[in-house]
């Protein structure tokens, strides 16, 4: 039998004798390595066959955790007349947290709910529209305050932070389409009339307004989707980012070996010694700055008109 196998055995008995509990984090690719003497690629193949029978699922930047009751969510509802759009919307919302967007469809929706195939179809005409209906219902479920700041820059700088926190909460809001095709949605509307207000008082043309609008949501929808991108690879590695960044190491070392990269080289060597950590809020919050200082030159002789509160 192939070693992952034995490898894979011996951890579904630790779950079926209660050795590792409901949420009880399971043993990493590097721990699992050095316990059997194996590869790093042979131990994650091991989780991977235990992830592909249910017993246990990825969590971002915490590993593969054991599934169990308190990770299955129970039909609220089973009864085809209790269906309807929004909760339909909301367990399609839940399976895409759980588990991307691609593990939602029309199937995987009436299975959650414990309701007919078909049912669905009384309330959208396919996944197509379920998504966009998805999309509308999480972009509002943050909004601003009715009497905010009237200066352009701290609302530009809430409604970024404000896509950050509903990016964070749904990663999958952020891999829906790109910025040259904007979804029609009211809600998301909402946020964008929360921008256009300090930029219209300042005297900004159409053009520069919409410019300015997508700048905003494009970068922040630009970091946030790799919060995504992270949680699949994990999923289908079963490395965390410490364990890839282990694999790469001789790679990275025959590159700065070549001598043609000597300020790459500088950099990695000091980063050898100082640590670091690529952590996304942080990056959002550092470009987030430097957008806001960039647009603050550009509108440095612009005076606004926006009411006094």
């Amino acid at each position: 039998m192939p070693r992952y196998l034995d490898i894979a055995a011996e951890l579904k008995r630790r779950i079926s004798e209660g050795e590792l509990l409901p949420g009880a984090k399971v043993p990493s690719v590097r721990k699992l390595a050095a316990e059997w003497g194996v590869a790093t690629a042979t131990a994650a193949k091991a989780l991977a066959a235990v992830s592909q029978e249910g017993l246990i699922h990825a969590e971002p930047r915490s590993g593969f955790v054991v599934a169990g009751t308190k990770n299955v969510k129970t039909p609220k509802w089973s009864r085809q007349h209790d269906l309807t759009r929004d909760r339909l919307v909301r367990a399609a919302i839940e399976i895409a947290d759980a588990e991307g967007l691609t593990a939602v469809s029309m199937r995987s929706v009436t299975a959650r709910l414990g309701v007919a195939t078909m049912a669905p179809y009384r309330h959208v005409k396919g996944k197509d529209e379920l998504v966009i209906l998805m999309a509308d219902a999480a972009f509002g479920e943050r909004g601003y305050p009715a009497k905010g700041p009237t200066d352009w820059r701290p609302r530009l700088e809430l409604a970024a932070r404000t896509f950050w926190s509903l990016f964070k909460r749904h990663p999958w809001l952020a891999q829906l389409g790109p910025i040259t095709r904007p979804l029609p949605l009211p809600n998301l509307t909402a946020h964008s009339e929360w921008m256009l207000v300090p930029l219209d008082a300042l005297g900004l043309s159409a053009a520069e307004m919409l410019d300015v609008t997508v700048l905003i949501f494009s970068y922040t929808q630009g970091i946030a989707i790799h919060l995504e991108r992270e949680q699949q690879a994990f999923s289908s590695s079963g490395m965390s980012d410490e364990d890839w960044l282990d694999s790469t190491e001789g790679a990275i070392q025959a590159i700065t070996a070549m001598g043609r990269f000597p300020t790459f080289t500088k950099m990695i060597t000091a980063l050898n010694v100082d640590g670091y950590d690529l952590i996304l809020d942080d990056l959002f919050e550092q470009g987030l700055r430097a957008l806001l200082d960039g647009l603050a030159l550009r509108f440095s002789s612009r005076v606004s008109t926006f009411p006094a509160p």
